[in-house]
């Protein structure tokens, strides 16, 4: 392996482990918010309980998500140096932004979260939550707009053979980050309901606490049931867009490697990795033409078409990515949401007027369903990155052009080794302090005399 691999293996490894505590992060700051409104609106004591509950479980993740983002920023300078001259001129405007003012807003808020418990005026206290939610959600577009740049770059000039901005709002309101934040958020609650549906299952098993999970539970699984739906919608938006930006990828999601009118969509394929040879195809007709355009009848370009477009227009060169990858992991992200649903709907149906399942099978499956969303993700995101290749930024930088010309393979290996062990060592801790304290019963809904942090930290 060369130094572009490791360096590419590398990235790929820190970054979607990073991403397992992002939509957790997001998904998890709204919930704790609603649960933390009906406490206010209500005064039932049970949802003061279940806020200080999920709200520390939250704060463990937050915390492990800042922990494991820092390494991003290390690995543009140590390993994609030209990368990173190319496009720091666009990417410091939303990357300053989201630190300077989304993080620095979710800090300061959960800080007077955590510590404003029977301090603070209520309504000013449940106020700080929902600037740390919003916050959150915030932080996520400055992110996803630099990332949008990289999927398709507006508002710059090439000048000197770097990329310099000249248009902030056109990066801002690129069209791919108008399709991506809505669907991120929305499948950013899947996760979050998921963690509130197996803790609440864990304990809801052995009849514990039935006023703080049961409702916790129901909540947990409406945020999935929404979070999906509103995935589904919104990425039927999102692929329109995919298909007028990058149109390969589109093709690439579906193996299609002839330009089709109407073009089925393949719910399961048998045959080569690639989908070149099918033996066998499961399909929907027309249902790809409606993602890529609308129209049931729409005309989908084909890998072969575009590839030979590409080579007239950039020149030389494979632009096809790695299909296998690209077709597998688009309906993996799809399958995995759609069984996470699946599950919040049978929680919902089967607790209904305070009903509780008495077979412990049921109880396992719902806890074990918290890795659906997190494989759902992981694969949309790969599938985001890799369908992308062989352009680092479309149609302006290629990968290879991307990596540190002096790095050498055997210093990104010893670094992927180090981050490797590294992040091995803080999913232990992760795990730990997760399991350690959702096994936890809630707080009693008790107040200190002296109304200190202990509020919070019981």
């Amino acid at each position: 392996m060369d130094a572009l691999d490791v360096a590419r293996w590398q990235f790929g490894v820190t970054t979607v482990y990073h991403f397992l505590f992002v939509p957790i992060t997001i998904g998890m700051s709204l919930l704790v918010a609603i649960l933390h409104t009906i406490w206010v609106r209500t005064g039932n004591p049970s949802y003061r309980r279940a806020t200080k509950f999920w709200g520390k479980l939250f704060l463990i993740n937050f915390a492990m998500g800042v922990v494991t983002g820092i390494v991003q920023e290390f690995q543009f300078g140590m390993n994609w140096s030209s990368y990173s001259r190319f496009v720091g001129d666009v990417f410091g405007a939303p990357l300053a932004m989201e630190a300077l003012l989304a993080f620095f807003l979710e800090s300061t808020f959960l800080g007077l979260w955590i510590f404003g418990w029977d301090r603070l005026p209520k309504g000013i206290h449940l106020a700080c939550i929902w600037v740390v939610a919003i916050g959150s959600a915030v932080s996520a577009y400055f992110i996803l707009a630099a990332n949008a740049f990289m999927q398709w770059p507006v508002g710059f000039k090439r000048a000197g053979g770097r990329a310099e901005l000249t248009d902030f709002g056109a990066v801002l309101t690129n069209k791919v980050v108008l399709s991506a934040f809505p669907h991120t958020i929305l499948a950013c609650w899947l996760s979050g309901g998921a963690v509130l549906m197996a803790v609440s299952a864990w304990h809801l098993a052995r009849k514990r606490d039935l006023d703080v999970f049961r409702p916790s539970m129901r909540l947990g699984a409406i945020a999935v049931l929404i979070g999906m739906v509103g995935a589904l919608l919104s990425g039927d938006q999102l692929a329109k867009t995919m298909t007028q930006t990058q149109p390969m990828k589109m093709a690439a999601a579906e193996a299609l490697y002839e330009t089709a009118q109407p073009a089925p969509f393949s719910l399961f394929t048998i045959g080569t990795l690639d989908g070149t040879q099918p033996i066998y195809s499961l399909d929907i007709p027309g249902l790809l033409s409606f993602l890529a355009t609308g129209s049931f009848d729409g005309k989908v370009q084909g890998i072969n078409n575009l590839q030979a477009e590409y080579q007239q227009k950039f020149g030389p060169g494979d632009y096809r990515p790695y299909i296998p990858i690209a077709y597998w992991g688009f309906r993996l992200m799809i399958g995995f949401g759609l069984l996470a649903a699946l599950v919040a709907l049978v929680l919902i149906w089967v607790t209904r007027r305070g009903r509780l399942p008495e077979k412990r099978w049921f109880w396992r499956v719902a806890v074990w369903s918290i890795v659906l969303p997190v494989l759902a993700h992981s694969f949309g995101w790969i599938f985001t990155e890799m369908a992308r290749q062989p352009w680092i930024v479309f149609s302006q930088m290629k990968t290879v052009q991307g990596v540190s010309p002096s790095v050498s393979a055997g210093t990104v290996l010893l670094s992927l080794i180090v981050f490797t062990l590294l992040y091995g060592a803080l999913a232990v801790v992760e795990l730990g302090l997760m399991i350690k304290y959702g096994r936890k019963a809630p707080p009693p809904d008790e107040v200190p005399e002296d109304g200190g942090p202990l509020a919070f930290a019981y």
